[in-house]
C-alpha cells in the first residue's frame, strides 16, 4: 500500500462539516462570504494511513475507556528521535488534551494567584488569555523586529523583567507563532542560563517543531542538564499531520516534583484518559506518515516562497516578515498608512478575508496580519489578489 493523500492543490470543501475555520464566520463576527485563512489547521486531508488506522479502530464497535502502553511511548520517541535529536524518557511523558490546557494547568501548577508570568509579545494569543483568566499578569519581554528583517530577543530585559517582576514561570514558543522565528541554539542557551540563574520555570511550546524551514528546531529541554529539570515541553502530532480536532498532546516533564504537582492539576481539573480516536491518530502517524510529512512540508515551504514573491511585486507598502518556521506567515502593513481600524477594515469587509489580526496578539502586533498558507496554491493566490485588489482601491 502507499500513501493516497499527496494532491494538495485540490480544493476539498470543509464546508457544512462543523468546521471552524468556515462553519463559523457569521458566530464569530465575520461576513458569512469571506474566505477564512486564520485559525491553524491545513486545508489537507491528513495521511491515508492515519485514515486507515481509525477506520479500523471504528470497525472494532466499542468505545469505552482506553490507554495505551509502552509501545505508543516508544512511537513518539522515535519520532522525536528521528527529527529532533531528543530521546525523552517514558517517565517523563503526561498526556493532555492540547496543548493550550496543558499551559493553563501549567499555570495553576507553578504560579499562585497574582503572580506574573512572563512571554514574548507578539505571541499566539491563548498565552496571555490563560495567564489573565486564571488571575494571573501578564509581564512581556517584547520582541523587536531588526533590520534583517527577522525578531529578535532583548536579553537585558529578559532578565530585567525576571528580577523586577519576580518571574517565577515564562512561556517559551518555539517556532514562534506568529513571528515564525526559529530560535537558535545561542538564543535558546542564553534564555535558559538566565532561566537557571533566578530559578525559573520554562514551558516549551514547541507544537510548530516539524516545520521549519530555515535553520533547525533545537528542543530547549535537550540543550543542558538544567535546562532539562526545569522544563515543560509541550509536543503534538496535530499541527504536523492536520489532527487539532483530535484533541492530543504529549508533555514532557523531567523534574518529578514538577510533574507531580502538573498532575494534581490534572487530577483536580477531572482528567484522566484521552480519546481512543486521538491516540490512535498519533500512532498512524508517527509510525506511517513519514512519506505524507516530507511531501506536505515541501508544498507548505513552495507556499511559503510564493507569498514572498507576491508580496514582494504586488502588495505596495506591506512586508513580509523573514520566515523560518511554522505555516503561519507574518504580514506588516504598517507602511501602507493605514489604521489598525482601517487595516481591519480593508481585509475583513473589502478583500473579504478572514486572518488572523496583528492586534490579538498583543500591541506590538498592531498593523500586522497573520495569514495560514497551508493550503491550496489556487486559495492562496485568491486570497493575495483579493488584498492586491483591496489595496488598489484604497489608494
Amino acid at each position: 500500500m502507499s500513501e493516497r493523500n499527496l494532491d494538495f492543490d485540490t480544493v476539498i470543501d470543509r464546508k457544512n462539516t462543523r468546521c471552524l475555520k468556515y462553519d463559523f464566520a457569521k458566530r464569530r463576527g465575520m461576513p458569512e462570504d469571506v474566505l477564512p485563512l486564520w485559525v491553524a489547521d491545513m486545508d489537507f486531508k491528513t495521511s491515508s494511513y492515519i485514515e486507515d488506522a481509525l477506520v479500523e479502530r471504528v470497525k472494532e464497535g466499542i468505545f469505552g475507556y482506553s490507554e495505551v502502553q509502552s509501545p505508543y511511548f516508544e512511537i513518539v520517541r522515535d519520532w522525536m528521535v528521528r527529527h529532533h535529536d531528543w530521546e525523552p524518557k517514558e517517565t517523563w511523558l503526561v498526556k493532555t488534551p492540547g496543548i493550550v490546557f496543558a499551559l493553563a494547568m501549567a499555570v495553576k501548577a507553578y504560579t499562585n494567584p497574582g503572580d506574573r508570568v512572563l512571554l514574548q509579545l507578539p505571541v499566539y494569543y491563548p498565552f496571555s488569555e490563560v495567564i489573565e483568566d486564571n488571575n494571573r499578569r501578564v509581564v512581556s519581554n517584547t520582541l523587536y523586529l531588526g533590520e534583517d528583517n527577522r525578531y529578535h530577543i532583548d536579553f537585558e530585559d529578559f532578565e530585567r523583567k525576571i528580577v523586577e517582576e519576580k518571574i517565577k514561570l515564562f512561556f517559551l514558543c518555539n517556532p514562534h507563532n506568529p513571528v515564525g522565528r526559529v530560535w537558535t541554539r545561542e538564543e535558546l542557551t542564553k534564555l535558559g542560563d538566565i532561566c537557571v540563574k533566578h530559578q525559573v520555570l520554562v514551558i516549551s511550546d514547541e507544537i510548530h517543531q516539524d516545520f521549519v524551514f530555515k535553520g533547525n528546531h533545537i528542543v530547549f529541554a535537550g540543550l543542558k542538564k538544567e535546562f532539562e529539570q526545569i522544563s515543560i515541553t509541550c509536543t503534538s502530532p496535530s499541527k504536523t499531520f492536520n489532527l487539532a480536532g483530535m484533541l492530543m498532546s504529549n508533555i514532557f516533564i523531567p523534574n518529578k516534583e514538577l510533574k507531580h504537582k502538573f498532575r494534581r492539576e490534572l487530577d483536580a481539573a477531572g482528567t484522566s484518559q484521552l480519546g481512543v480516536m486521538g491516540l490512535v491518530a498519533c500512532e498512524a502517524a508517527y509510525t506511517k506518515g513519514e512519506e505524507w510529512y516530507h511531501a506536505v512540508h515541501k508544498y507548505i515551504e513552495e507556499n511559503i516562497e510564493f507569498t514572498k514573491e507576491y508580496v514582494k511585486n504586488n502588495l505596495k507598502g506591506v512586508t513580509m516578515i523573514d520566515h523560518e518556521g511554522t505555516y503561519l506567515v507574518w504580514l506588516d502593513f504598517r507602511q501602507t498608512g493605514l489604521s489598525v481600524d482601517e487595516l481591519e477594515n480593508l481585509i475583513v469587509n473589502k478583500a473579504k478575508l478572514w486572518l488572523d489580526s496583528g492586534k490579538i496578539f498583543g500591541d506590538s502586533g498592531k498593523g500586522f496580519q497573520r495569514i495560514n498558507v497551508a493550503c491550496p496554491r489556487s486559495i492562496l493566490e485568491e486570497a493575495l489578489n483579493r488584498i492586491k485588489c483591496a489595496l488598489n482601491e484604497s489608494v
